[in-house]
């Protein structure tokens, strides 16, 4: 067989073949291929993210870092990213944390595109990359960064159908794709609170982020430590398709152009918080982007950052809001922590019983 992930043509063949694939298996291959053959950020790429969009972002990320890991009493801790894009993220939070002294034993990047380990080897030569979580160290207390990380994730969708739940395939017909039902009844793999929904009701699962949820927070239940997780999602249960595609900063159809577009699905936080919780880690959050950002002091940096530049004020100020206001990134986006039960609760995030 050959090497690396298959090439459009070769998914193509894939889904014609007699075995329906799933939605699942046809996002898993789809971003193998389109993760493996690009740098997808930027103006000149498909999407831009938030540590792209401003250095406020990694180094309120950092921030977060060095006052956990002083509250928790100077620890030795090892930086781990999941996804990390360009590294952009990683250069600002540890640039931050430095100030702090807050000097991490180790740098480790969770990555499998050449394209990307290219980039942030450029950037922070001094890490170290991983193809999956059970490649880690697990010696000292890992704090976790997951920045846009979960919902490029393989998604499960089941359809209530006149017949009952049922899985949705990917099928072929000549040179078009798309998701219809399969055949098999599917109602056991549906939330028991979705499961009396009208036909034409659309569920997603999500399987292999609850499973790399779980066993990072094994980790930190054994080792100490904490999971900074930041997406774009929703608390569940909740039904409906968000399986999206993003090709040059525009939507697409997501069966339109398999592995040259980047397909994603909205991050089901309640979901993830349940798999953290059964691996013995306590949660915090979720909570809106901009709320955190500002309880860690966006609006601060930002006008110590016009005061050093006055002539790039409205353009700080412009980075700030696409990252904070409801209305850009700041609402859709979620932040939710996970941390081992001896550390200290982070930063961030209303206390227990508030409202906020």
């Amino acid at each position: 067989m050959p090497d690396g992930p298959p090439t459009p043509a070769e998914l193509m063949l894939q889904i014609a073949s007699a075995r329906a694939m799933t939605v699942a298996d046809y996002m898993a291959a789809a971003n193998a291929h389109y993760y493996a053959t690009r740098d997808p950020l930027g103006a000149a790429g498909d999407f831009t993210t938030a540590p792209e969009i401003s250095q406020m972002f990694g180094e309120m990320v950092g921030v977060w870092i060095a006052d956990l890991w002083l509250r928790a009493g100077k620890p030795a801790f090892r930086y781990i990213e999941l996804g990390p894009g360009r590294g952009t993220l990683a250069l600002d939070a540890l640039r931050a944390m430095a100030r702090f002294g807050a000097m991490p034993q180790g740098i480790h990047l969770i990555e499998t595109s050449p394209a990307l380990r290219a980039a942030q080897a450029a950037r922070i030569p001094a890490a170290v990359h991983h193809a999956d979580i059970a490649d880690l160290p697990a010696d000292v207390a890992p704090i976790i960064v997951a920045n846009e990380f979960f919902d490029a994730l393989p998604i499960h969708q089941y359809v209530r159908t006149a017949k009952g739940w049922r899985e949705r395939v990917v099928v072929r017909d000549q040179d078009t794709l798309a998701a219809a039902a399969g055949d098999t009844p599917a109602a056991e793999a549906v939330p028991p609170a979705l499961r009396h929904q009208p036909v034409g009701t659309i569920v997603e699962t999500a399987p292999a982020a609850a499973a790399i949820m779980q066993g990072c927070a094994f980790r930190l239940s054994r080792h100490g430590g904490a999971l900074l997780a930041i997406d774009y999602g929703y608390s569940g249960p909740a039904a409906g398709d968000t399986l999206q595609a993003v090709k040059a900063h525009r939507f697409a159809d997501p069966f339109a152009q398999p592995g040259e577009a980047d397909l994603t699905a909205h991050v089901d936080f309640a979901a993830l918080a349940f798999a953290a919780r059964n691996a013995g880690a306590l949660v915090a959050g979720p909570v809106g982007q901009g709320d955190w950002l500002r309880r860690l002091g966006i609006d601060a940096r930002l006008t110590a950052l016009a005061a050093a530049a006055p002539d790039r004020a409205d353009e700080l100020t412009g980075q700030r809001d696409r990252l904070v206001e409801p209305a850009a990134m700041g609402d859709l986006f979620k932040v939710m922590a996970i941390h081992a039960s001896g550390w200290p609760r982070p930063e961030g995030f209303a206390e227990p019983g508030d409202s906020a």
